[in-house]
């Protein structure tokens, strides 16, 4: 079995007197309002957009720019964020990825122009990449390996999903009752509490390794996860065949090849190579990577039919998908009871199956459809498969490595989902152009989205694949693969 965090990790003032830990429950609570904004602030501000052209003027590319600086800078910086949780604190990387996150936030709601706005969510995306690896790793240091630490983890996806499902909601009434600015300014009161929270309940921990960073790996992951994502998000605007999107694409891949180059010669690397070893941990990235491909796309396709088929309101819209967005939370929760009878694998399998099903049911969607059985029972569906395959798969992922990398691994989850999410949504924006074939008329429009979800659930069929042949059939065989893995 893996060596429980209490025994590997090593106190930040190994001199100082021991100090009484806060109640578990207070951890999780911190850990998870980290978490929560984290993945609310990819989507909050899909419904502010038209308020935020008018109020600054904004061209259609920055305002293009108001998600993607976030989710580039999210998604570039995570390797390096888990690591120097690692090396140099999980409290302290806490503390300062939502201290950036919060200012950011602040700098973003108070801006008088588009680049002010673009810098803040830039930066914001850096903080949420420092902090959202310490949410994972704080409480699987907290937690013994076992039942609670499932049962931790399953709350924590379940934070995870509720504030990605929550967003068109949150900032469809912040926009509607207030200002656009709230989207953003929210998260000080919100970020300013949860400080004060981690600064009395969390406990400081890292690797019991010297306080050395891979500074070449660093540049390089961070360059080219980046760059990658830079040329996936362009994909949307100038096609899958123009030099703006096949240049950064190409210099983004080349750039994670000299990542792997360096990793494998150097002493101590950012990122030991020997962890793809280890099959749960390999799998469950590949499989994580599979379903943010086939499942982040979903709010803004179930958003964009609310709205451009159905005549909902922004603030109709989110209200019509909190079931589903209820739901992705049951999931979540209900994953970590069932996982000692089934194990993480089948129940993980079992839950992109579902999702899968509902993605499929989502694809017969028409232009006249009741909300019933064109949005509320598919969503459901979705969203319940979603929720039950998450846990799993987090949990396999950070119970298959070292404790010592535990936030390198949760940054690599992390990465995964968000790397999948960003692809997908390129692709699957790219299908449902394609099906529309320039027309935005309802018929058109209904047809180009039923194609991408139907896409979406081939894309979480072959992650199925994937899962069954690559995964280890027993936790145990996990467990054994790690344990003979050197840190």
């Amino acid at each position: 079995m893996v060596q429980t965090p209490s025994t590997t990790y090593t106190p930040d003032a190994a001199t100082a007197p021991p100090k009484k830990s806060a109640p578990v429950w207070a951890v999780l609570l911190a850990a998870c309002a980290g978490q929560f904004l984290v993945v609310l602030d990819v989507s909050v501000v899909n419904t502010a957009l038209p308020s935020m052209r008018a109020d600054l003027g904004m061209s259609a590319i920055g305002l293009q720019w108001v998600v993607n600086a976030y989710s580039i800078a999210f998604a570039g910086f995570m390797l390096l964020g888990g690591r120097a949780g690692d090396l140099f604190g999980r409290k302290r990387m806490f503390l300062l990825g939502l201290g950036l996150f919060t200012a950011a936030s602040l700098g973003g709601g108070l801006a008088q122009a588009e680049w002010q706005l673009l810098a803040a969510r830039a930066v914001q995306g850096l903080g949420a990449a420092i902090l959202a690896p310490s949410t994972l790793t704080i409480l699987t240091s907290a937690v013994p390996e076992g039942p609670a630490r499932i049962r931790a983890i399953g709350v924590w996806s379940a934070v995870g999903a509720g504030g990605g499902a929550a967003g068109g909601l949150v900032g469809g009434a912040l926009t509607d009752l207030l200002s656009w600015r709230w989207v953003l300014l929210i998260n000080v009161p919100i970020g300013a509490l949860v400080i004060v929270a981690g600064l009395a309940w969390l406990t400081e921990s890292r690797a019991g390794q010297a306080r050395r960073l891979d500074v070449p790996g660093a540049v390089l992951v961070t360059a080219g996860l980046a760059t990658l994502a830079y040329g996936i998000v362009q994909t949307e605007e100038k096609g899958w065949t123009a030099a703006a999107t096949l240049v950064p694409l190409a210099a983004g891949l080349a750039l994670l090849a000299a990542f792997l180059v360096v990793e494998a010669r150097t002493k101590v690397p950012l990122m030991p190579l020997k962890l793809f070893r280890v099959r749960s941990v390999s799998a469950a990235n590949a499989a994580m990577f599979m379903c943010g491909g086939g499942m982040f796309a979903m709010w803004m396709f179930m958003t964009l039919y609310a709205q451009n088929v159905l005549d909902y309101s922004p603030l109709k819209a989110g209200l019509a998908l909190i079931p589903s967005s209820l739901t992705i939370v049951l999931g979540s929760m209900l994953a970590p009871r069932v996982m000692p009878v089934l194990g993480a694998k089948n129940v993980s399998v079992l839950g992109i199956v579902v999702a899968a099903a509902g993605f499929g049911w989502q694809s017969t969607m028409t232009v006249d459809g009741a909300y019933m059985t064109s949005i509320m029972l598919p969503g459901i569906v979705m969203m319940f498969g979603a929720g039950l395959a998450t846990t799993p798969l987090a949990s396999l992922a950070t119970s298959g490595a070292q404790p010592g990398d535990a936030g390198l691994v949760s940054g690599l989850i992390n990465t995964s989902r968000t790397m999948g999410g960003a692809l997908g949504l390129a692709v699957l924006s790219t299908v449902a152009a394609a099906q529309m074939d320039g027309s935005t008329s309802r018929q058109a429009l209904t047809d180009g989205y039923a194609m991408a979800f139907r896409t979406s659930g081939f894309i979480l069929l072959a992650g199925v694949v994937m899962l069954l042949l690559w995964m280890p059939a027993q936790r145990t065989a996990a467990s054994r693969g790690a344990g003979s893995q050197d840190s």
